[in-house]
């Protein structure tokens, strides 16, 4: 058995996204103490600017006519993709960011998608492969929120694990992870301590839940 764990935070420390995505973490190692982690920092690491364009012009071309920097490209979506397809249980952490997807995770995905196993086409290499998507939001969205509907992340990101790369997802949902920093949602702190109450608590259950799976 072993993990791969993907971090799209940009902050290091304090990151409510990590903190669940720990308890993921944790609670499958109570059954595969020994097993080995892959971890991918998006955040503290991105995937360079040029790297999707350079990718997908390289993917068209015949491997001996590929510019240095389209063979690097189409190089590290391969070594990107390679340990999502040789794990067993795969946890993404992504938080929403100005109401849409993390940049880092947008890049990462595109580039993956340019490789074979997990392009759109076809049957992905990693279908039926159980994953975990830690989703953090630093205000409310729910229905009757006065921004019902601004979370324009989550729904693409279910999309892509779960329409075009068959995973078999459970997702963990926390809001108002910003009610103690932003003095605007202060009214909200016991709400955001239920959420995130609530969101580890699910953590556990779906880890559990995925710490025999094999597929």
């Amino acid at each position: 058995m072993s993990l791969y764990r993907l971090d799209a935070s940009i902050r290091a420390e304090g990151s409510h996204s990590r903190e669940i995505a720990d308890i993921v973490e944790q609670e499958w190692r109570v059954a595969h103490p020994a097993a080995p982690v892959v971890r991918r920092d998006l955040g503290q690491d991105p995937i360079p600017a040029t790297a999707w364009a350079n990718a997908v012009a390289g993917s068209w071309a015949a491997p001996e006519d590929r510019s240095p920097e389209q063979a690097e490209a189409v190089a590290l979506a391969g070594r990107e993709v390679d340990p999502v397809v040789g794990a067993d249980l795969l946890l993404f952490a992504v938080p929403l960011y100005n109401y849409g997807v993390s940049q880092h995770f947008k890049a990462w995905v595109d580039l993956a998608i340019t490789d074979p196993r997990l392009a759109p086409s076809g049957e992905p290499a990693v279908a039926g492969k159980p994953a975990v998507l830690v989703v953090v939001r630093g205000g409310g969205y729910g229905p009757g929120t006065p921004r019902e509907g601004w979370d324009h992340a989550t729904g693409w990101i279910r999309r892509i694990l779960t329409d075009v790369w068959k995973l078999d997802l459970r997702v963990v949902e926390s809001e108002l992870t910003l009610a103690g920093v932003n003095p605007a949602l202060a009214e909200f702190i016991d709400l955001a301590a239920e959420s995130r109450k609530s969101a580890e608590e699910t953590a556990r259950q779906h880890a559990q839940a995925f710490a025999g799976a094999t597929v």
